[in-house]
């Protein structure tokens, strides 16, 4: 019999006569068929509680909090950072105070950090999340 003949005849069999060939086949060559299970480690320090300081983030969005007076600086700041054409730019700026005033999504620490910086710099209040 080869290994096509033997699938074709597994095809065939019903569910009780399948659980009986993968126990007789656990029996016969001292092996299981139920997937092993994996211990959970803990770290050294032990167990995890909510009290514990949390993970520094790496990952930050940038959004505009206000834009302060100086609306056109701070459209050209945003234009320089984002690439945006001037009516996008204007749009995002327009949006701010708004869950929809995304500078920048994604953005690592520093890159994020150096984005408020400009934006300040521009008369904008800025905030990452």
């Amino acid at each position: 019999m080869n290994k096509d003949e033997i699938i074709k005849s597994i095809e065939e069999m019903t569910v009780a006569e399948l659980a009986d060939l993968v126990k007789d086949l656990e029996d016969k060559f001292g092996v299981s068929a139920a997937a092993p299970v994996v211990a959970a480690t803990v770290p050294a320090g032990g167990p995890s509680d909510s009290s514990e300081e949390e993970k520094e983030k790496t990952s930050f969005d940038v959004f505009l909090k206000e834009i302060g007076d100086k609306k056109l600086q701070v459209i050209k700041a945003v234009r320089e950072i984002t690439g945006l054409g001037l009516k996008e730019a204007k749009g995002v700026v327009d949006k701010a105070g708004s869950p929809e005033a995304v500078v920048k999504k994604g953005a690592s620490k520093e890159e994020s950090e150096q984005i408020k910086a400009k934006l300040e710099e521009a008369g904008a209040t800025v905030e990452l999340k």
